[in-house]
């Protein structure tokens, strides 16, 4: 990979790409988040360990179920926003690696160190969240990423009976401007960086 990216997408994906409070009011197609997840999913994880777990919450009766979970600066952009997607981690991810990692028996590297899959499961989920964010944005839709949530009442309602656990809320659609705030400052290279 050595040609850089148009700048078109960079400016879609990084540049001028916002976190949205605000929604219009256009579904979204199921075919755009199947598209997004087949992007995220190519994202590297450790020995290839993929424990991202996606619940889309776009239901009348499921959204009812969320509302709860809410704290109160999220309910109203929550309950307008078209789909809200539950990014889980999967606490028993390391039973799939004999079939995603088969260069190893890595899942020994994991079964019984409950500190191991939990540090894993939070890192990757995490990071696979992210490139989620990011191939949502690349096929043309908006984000507004959250953790202002009760996560015992999330799994109870949406994740019981399962190995996984959320880890926070990503609001999916197709963001309205007038909704947003200025852009915050970021910091610059100088700031946060530095080659040694």
């Amino acid at each position: 990979m050595t040609t850089p990216a148009e700048n078109t997408l960079l400016d879609r994906v990084f540049r001028d790409a916002r976190t949205h409070n605000g929604w219009q009011e256009r579904p979204v197609p199921d075919d755009l988040l199947r598209q997004a997840w087949d992007l995220a999913r190519m994202g590297p994880t450790s020995a290839n360990c993929q424990p991202l777990r996606v619940v889309f919450v776009r239901s009348a009766a499921a959204r009812e179920k969320l509302r709860p979970a809410l704290a109160p600066g999220n309910l109203d952009k929550t309950m307008a926003a078209p789909v809200t997607a539950i990014l889980a981690q999967d606490m028993s991810f390391y039973e799939r690696l004999p079939e995603l990692f088969p260069h190893a028996d890595a899942r020994s590297w994991f079964a019984g160190n409950e500190t191991l899959i939990d540090s894993t499961a939070f890192r990757n989920s995490t990071l696979q969240a992210a490139y989620f964010i990011l191939a949502l944005r690349a096929v043309g839709l908006d984000c507004g990423p959250m953790s202002g949530f009760d996560t015992a009442r999330v799994d109870a309602a949406f994740l019981a009976g399962t190995t996984w656990k959320s880890n926070f809320l990503l609001n999916i659609g197709y963001g309205d401007p007038a909704g947003l705030y200025p852009r915050g400052p970021r910091l610059d290279f100088a700031q946060a960086c530095r080659i040694e």
